[in-house]
């Protein structure tokens, strides 16, 4: 697992999914302090983490990042940590436009092309 707080190239994280999932790398983003823990079989290991570091759970956002997509494809808002009935997200999806915009904003950031 490797926390994000600094930019990473998108090159980078090819090569972490190709020696995991092939296409896709699976990452949770804080969106309070606007950093991303990637490279971990589970997006349930990475949302651990980032509590151990003290993050607050209601913060945190599953994702999957696809390094040979681009535009609206780079990002998919699916995890299962996303289920929170309590903050009104029912699905493993972003229900939040909010939250998505946000999510986006802390890649475009973090991920250089």
């Amino acid at each position: 697992m490797l926390c994000i707080e600094k930019p990473i190239t998108v090159e980078q994280l090819r090569k972490m999914a190709v020696a995991t999932f092939g296409d896709l790398i699976k990452a949770v983003v804080d969106i309070e302090k606007k950093i991303m823990v990637v490279d971990a079989p589970m997006h349930a290991d990475e949302e651990k983490y980032l509590l151990e570091l003290g993050s607050k759970q209601d913060n945190l956002w599953g994702i999957n990042l696809y390094p040979d997509m681009k535009g609206d494809d780079f990002i998919e808002y699916d995890s299962m940590i996303n289920v929170r009935p309590r903050l009104n997200n029912f699905t493993r999806g972003i229900d939040s436009k909010n939250i998505r915009k946000q999510i986006k904003l802390i890649i475009d950031r973090l991920v250089t092309k």
